[in-house]
């Protein structure tokens, strides 16, 4: 294969998406060919409107031949998109050589209603004085229509809800979604999802058809956040759907929520909360409820809601789904006696069972994450979310039950009713997360370290269920800003979270106060005044610039700009001075080691904190501003960062070079961020790692001193002592819950003590990311795969791996927007290094090998001078750097030179 290929096309990140709202859609694609050094110059795209012909007739956009090297982000750029309507479209490439690629196979995009007045549709909800509004019961609505005999072209359907819902059409579920449509900032911003229905109109062989839907709390209505409060949205579940139908003979047809809908809430789901669980008795369920012919007469009417269509919007990220299953490891009898399963991972999601009993047997499961010290059901860190789920059993048969409308943070499931005994194969957990594509992998020789590995992923998996929650266990499960902020790189790693971010950060901007204060959760549910720490309201800034960083989208700053800068400017508002931030409640450096007893906020002064994150999202501002051609903030914002940059150091910095605050958390932050040059900037990095090696090479850092600690060292001369952190084994350190047997990132360092006994009921998850944010050191600087900040989105490549770290072999392999990129590297026992690179067609990198200035090198056992463009450049501290392009190369580093 030489010729270049166009393959992987996707339209704002996503494969083939329904009921887009973005009137400039970005389209981009991947190259492959085995040619190394392969770099596009040129792309045509064509997009046609429900042709996949492409006929010319149809085509509402031909770039014809545009000399460019972007192959992601490229912006639509054709007539005005229509509404509900599929727009199909390919793309071709000119190489470097000049070679035209055939044309990529096709692919689409669907719009959905793109103006507000297009809704023919009615909120609708079962009439109050027929079915109580409180009802804890699930609701069920449903509705018959016909096609008139006519053939089916397309048929969609767009849907959304106050509260959750799911859709059935003549008996058969509508796609594979849960937890539709989403937690948005739902007076603000409320998701609508499209469905692709035609097999199941065209291919029916009837033309009468039923529409049903189930309706339940979720978080529209439900109980959110510890103090239990609930209806924070709205006091009425309501579902808006309509469904556009177009047929051969070029007539439409809508079908769509109004009064005439018939509803009931004597239906099978007898209570369901996100915290609670759910209640199903199997005797009220509602056989063929959603096909042709049911009788409703016991019905009763829908009546209509008035609520605006204008904060309507596409869906904005992948779905949630279920995306694997879980197979007990083992049945526990517990010392108290009580039956367990035991899944062997702590998991987000819900259990799925079959059982034969008689009607009307009572079966209840409870879900904890972690066993006692005597081996017992633990469930006190649940605080006041029960998890439970109760099914009572239909009789006279087999019977399968999985939940609709909650999930569960859980590895353990204590089983009430069951007969006795268990069999393990009739039970699964389903692990339910946003459905994100997995792009990163990292390994190595130590097993532990891919434990931990494992362990971050597993927990970003838990928590990014639609939003990224801090944990998905007990009653909170909220959007904290501060967790999300320091894990995002890591989180990019991992899984393309472009989409999920984009959604959210949107709630963000939208939930942000007129001050430009931020909240500590999104969407926000607290009470007034819970807003605008430090760390915590800098993911309005940070989020944003680290996707940009990561996938190139320079969109996502143009979006949040205004709100990036309203936290600047809310800050700068705020302290005794324009330049030091030293007023408001502040987290701190929440749960660090070096607290006070009794409290949870570490002993780092929290203005110094607050100030160095003053100056560390004025820089990011000013350089988004600079991106984004806005020359004059750029400059003003790039000012105001050098007057605060010199404040901190006026109040924080001795002049002989020592920090005010004496801590770990204190001396990472000013070096991440540039607080400090030259020689103070090298005694801050030396006094850490004494600070490190007193605590016996422990950390003491919190969630703003963690996330960063690994890096200023390894980035400071001090990569063994980072190295020695990551590889410590005793509490407290990443692998003291690895050597523990946790599956999960635990929220404290010490959840469960050495003895059994654990940190606390209060505020104790086993499921917490935050601390994972270590992966991106493991990817970064162990593996050695990074970006460019001056081109990002891997579209120029920094490969700087690190073999002095203890290991024997590294390897991290990162599926980019432009494809699959590889840093790996292992060692012999005489020292030589074999490293393995990889970089996807259209992009390049820069390399840089340490200690290799005067050792042997070879690339693909040959000269470098006949593999590279340029020699390689010798670096002062004996390191070698060079320029690849696209391709696989192996260079090995050998012996000393003579």
């Amino acid at each position: 294969m030489r010729a270049m290929m166009v393959t992987e096309l996707r339209c704002e990140y996503l494969k083939n998406p329904m009921g887009l709202t973005v009137s400039r859609p970005r389209l981009g694609w991947k190259l492959l060919t085995d040619r190394r050094n392969a770099l596009q110059t040129a792309y045509r795209i064509q997009v046609a409107a429900e042709d996949e012909t492409f006929a010319e007739e149809n085509l509402v956009w031909d770039s014809g031949r545009l000399e460019s090297d972007e192959s992601a982000h490229v912006e639509y750029a054709g007539e005005e998109l229509k509404s509900v309507t599929r727009y199909v479209y390919r793309v071709r490439v000119w190489d470097d050589q000049g070679e035209e690629s055939p044309w990529s196979d096709s692919a689409y995009w669907e719009t959905g209603l793109l103006n507000a007045a297009e809704w023919r549709a009615r909120w609708i909800t079962p009439a109050a004085d027929k079915v109580d509004p409180a009802a804890k019961e699930a609701f069920y609505l449903r509705r018959e229509f016909e096609t008139d005999g006519k053939k089916v072209r397309r048929a969609t359907l767009l849907a959304t809800a106050l509260g959750l819902y799911e859709l059935e059409l003549d008996g058969r579920r509508v796609g594979d979604s849960l937890f539709t449509p989403g937690w948005t900032s739902y007076d603000h911003r409320l998701q609508v999802q499209a469905y692709d229905v035609t097999d199941r109109l065209a291919g029916a062989g009837e033309d009468r058809h039923v529409l049903g839907a189930a309706l339940a709390d979720g978080w529209y209505k439900g109980r959110l956040g510890w103090e239990g409060r609930s209806a924070i949205y709205g006091d009425r579940r309501g579902l808006l759907l309509q469904l556009h139908i177009r047929y051969d003979d070029g007539t439409e047809g809508i079908v769509a929520t109004d009064e005439s809908w018939r509803a009931t809430a004597n239906g099978p789901i007898r209570m369901s909360g996100i915290y609670e669980g759910e209640t199903y008795d199997a005797s009220f369920e509602l056989p063929g409820w959603s096909e042709r012919g049911f009788d409703d007469s016991g019905w009763h009417p829908a009546e209509t809601l008035d609520r605006s269509m204008d904060t309507l919007i596409g869906e904005q990220s992948e779905r949630v789904k279920v995306t694997e299953t879980i197979r007990p490891v083992s049945v526990i009898s517990t010392p108290a006696g009580e039956t367990v399963l035991d899944l062997g991972q702590n998991m987000v999601g819900r259990m799925v069972f079959t059982v034969n009993m008689p009607a009307g047997t009572k079966l209840t499961l409870h879900h904890a994450e972690v066993l006692d010290r005597e081996g017992n059901f633990y469930a006190g860190n649940l605080r006041t979310a029960r998890q439970e789920v109760t099914y009572l059993c239909r009789g006279g048969g087999a019977e399968t039950y999985r939940p609709s409308f909650t999930f569960q943070g859980f590895r353990y499931v204590r089983l009430t009713g069951f007969p006795e005994p268990i069999d393990p194969d009739d039970f699964a957990g389903e692990v339910i997360h946003t459905d994100m594509r997995p792009t990163g992998f990292f390994e190595c020789s130590d097993p532990r370290i891919n434990r931990l590995q494992r362990n971050i992923v597993w927990g970003q998996r838990g928590n990014f269920l639609d939003i990224p929650t801090d944990c998905p266990q007990r009653d909170e499960r909220l959007g904290w800003t501060g967790d999300a902020q320091v894990f995002i790189r890591t989180a990019a790693f991992n899984y393309g979270v472009a989409p999920f971010f984009a959604k959210w950060l949107k709630d963000l901007a939208a939930e942000q106060l007129p001050s430009g204060g931020v909240p500590f959760v999104v969407p926000d549910i607290l009470d007034e005044g819970s807003h605008s720490s430090a760390a915590w309201g800098d993911a309005a800034v940070i989020c944003p610039w680290t996707i940009y960083q990561c996938y190139g989208d320079k969109r996502i700053l143009e979006e949040q700009y205004g709100s990036m800068t309203g936290w600047v400017e809310y800050i700068r508002s705020q302290g005794d001075s324009e330049l030091l931030w030293n007023t408001g409640f502040h987290f701190g450096d929440w749960l660090g080691l070096d607290a006070k007893e009794n409290s949870y906020v570490g002993a780092t002064p929290r203005d110094l904190i607050c100030t160095a994150f003053f100056a560390y999202s004025t820089s990011l501002v000013a350089k988004t501003a600079a991106v984004l051609g806005r020359e004059e903030d750029a400059a003003k914002y790039e000012e105001l960062h050098g007057r605060i940059v010199r404040a901190f150091a006026d109040e924080f910095i001795t002049p002989s070079g020592r920090l005010a605050g004496h801590t770990q958390t204190s001396h990472v932050l000013a070096l991440m961020f540039g607080l400090a040059e030259g020689e103070t900037r090298k005694r801050l990095a030396d006094t850490l790692a004494e600070y490190v090696r007193a605590e016996g090479m422990h950390l003491t850092t919190g969630f703003v001193g963690t996330p960063y600690l690994c890096h200023v060292l390894s980035e400071n001369g001090h990569h063994d002592v980072a190295v020695q952190l990551v590889l410590q084994e005793e509490y407290p350190s990443w692998l003291y819950s690895v050597k523990q047997g946790a599956t999960t990132i635990w929220e404290h360092w010490d959840g469960i003590k050495p003895d059994g006994s654990f940190w606390s009921d209060d505020m104790n998850s086993y499921n917490h990311y935050a601390y994972g944010a270590v992966g991106d050191w493991l990817y970064r600087a162990l593996a050695g795969l990074d970006t460019d900040e001056n081109e990002p989105g891997c579209k120029r490549i920094v490969l700087r791996p690190k073999p002095d770290s203890g290991l024997t072999h590294a390897r991290a392999q990162y599926d980019s927007v432009y494809g699959k990129t590889v840093s790996g590297w292992s060692k012999t026992a005489d020292g030589a290094v074999t490293y393995e690179f990889e970089l996807p067609p259209n992009t390049t990198a820069r390399v840089r090998l340490p200690d290799a200035a005067n050792k042997k090198m070879r690339i693909d056992e040959r000269d470098p001078a006949e593999v590279l463009a340029a020699p390689p450049t010798r670096e002062e501290d004996g390191s070698v750097t060079f320029e690849l392009g696209s391709g696989r190369y192996t260079v090995k580093v050998g012996e000393k030179r003579p």
